[in-house]
């Protein structure tokens, strides 16, 4: 398993209509924390279903810096998926999200939406370089960038099971 570098940038967003999105894919996504066999490695599985097909991950992440992690992710199956299961980090609520994938200007983003919120929702968008513009559709209203803050972490979302005041 060969590490990859992730750059990559999150932004809070005003819920938008997702059918102006002409989102390329929409994926619902279950995503479990387990525990740590590393103090610096943060560990997950992730059910993914993507129109009624449903395929399983393992991911490892090192934070590099706010912006840039290493990432070790493959796709194992439904029988390694439920016996990772057994690690879960029981104080880290699994994760319910939509995830809905989308172009604008040669750009891919990820929008994120959570089952606790119909006016807020999470933007992300992997990038070449840390210097990389990103150009916003007019449809997008961002509130703020949140890369880097915790608050807004899938695991601090989960387990509030709300958006931070803002």
């Amino acid at each position: 398993m060969a590490a990859e570098y992730e750059i990559e940038r999150k932004f809070l967003v005003e819920f938008p209509d997702v059918s102006s999105l002409d989102a390329c894919r929409t994926i619902s996504i279950c995503q479990t924390y387990l525990l740590k066999t590393d103090e610096d490695i943060q560990r997950r599985v992730r059910r993914l279903d993507i129109n009624g097909e449903v395929t399983y991950t393992y991911t490892e992440k090192r934070f590099l810096t706010p912006v840039t992690r290493e990432e070790n992710e493959f796709e194992i199956d439904k029988s390694e998926y439920e016996n990772l299961l057994r690690e879960a980090d029981c104080e880290c609520v699994p994760i319910e999200k939509v995830r809905y994938c989308f172009e604008f200007k040669g750009q891919l983003f990820e929008l994120d939406t959570y089952p606790y919120s119909d006016s807020l929702a999470i933007l992300e968008i992997e990038l070449e370089s840390t210097e990389q513009k990103i150009c916003f559709p007019d449809y997008i209203n961002v509130i703020k960038e949140v890369t880097g803050d915790g608050r807004y972490s899938n695991a601090a979302l989960a387990s509030a099971g709300k958006f931070p005041e803002i």
